[in-house]
């Protein structure tokens, strides 16, 4: 077994609690409160930003040139690409560039990406790839299966379609590789601190939706 199906198996119980949250089935059978999905949606667009400067320290930190590349091109990918994405949805919203950057950050959405630059900062590669990989691997789990149920809101459906595509799917394989040929020449202790961290922002991803549907604000 690879090291990436041992970290999966351990967020088994995790991501089944993540397929029934309301914020996800309420994207398929049409439930979810629009502003909520407005309301994560902006947030996600500020998540971004901070997610593409870790991923750009995790090139830093590469120890070859083909994660290096990988990275830092994700980097850009992460800004350009998925920014597209916002910016269609702030568009059907009326919502501008300036409104969107002027947002407060949301308490969960400080905490995870505060973890997040903090892991890529301060500890080890391995560890760095260990919390940035529930980032990629678990929207595209989520994608794929909301895609068998589809949605009949077509702001819904897009976000589904774009997290479920094939193109996506070729990132974020490309990342999982390179998790185990990492792991390969790591202690049982790296790993585990490695898993450690996966395990982290699977549940910060969980937190991350709950935000958005409850439109999470400063409660001070």
């Amino acid at each position: 077994m690879v090291f990436s199906e041992t970290l999966w198996r351990s967020i088994d119980g995790l991501f089944a609690q993540i397929l029934t949250h309301p914020f996800l089935t309420g994207l398929t059978d049409g439930t979810l409160d629009e502003d909520a999905f407005r309301f994560y949606v902006v947030q996600d667009a500020l998540y971004l930003r901070e997610f593409a400067r870790g991923l750009a320290i995790l090139g830093a930190k590469a120890p070859d040139e083909e994660a290096l590349t990988m990275f830092c091109e994700h980097a850009k990918t992460a800004i350009v690409v998925e920014r597209a994405l916002h910016e269609s949805f702030f568009r059907e919203w009326n919502l501008t560039k300036e409104q969107v950057e002027a947002t407060p950050m949301a308490p969960t959405n400080l905490l995870y990406t505060s973890y997040l630059l903090r892991v890529a900062y301060e500890r080890l590669f391995h560890e760095s790839i260990g919390a940035f990989l529930p980032c990629y691997w678990i929207y595209l789990e989520v994608g794929k299966e909301l895609e068998r149920k589809g949605s009949s809101h077509p702001l819904y459906q897009r976000w589904i379609e774009t997290y479920a595509s094939a193109e996506y799917e070729q990132v974020v394989r490309q990342v999982i590789a390179i998790a185990d040929k990492v792991a390969v020449k790591l202690t049982d202790e790296q790993r585990e601190g490695m898993r450690q961290h996966f395990i982290m922002t699977s549940k910060s991803k969980w937190l991350f939706w709950d935000m958005g549907y409850r439109k999470e604000s400063w409660r001070i």
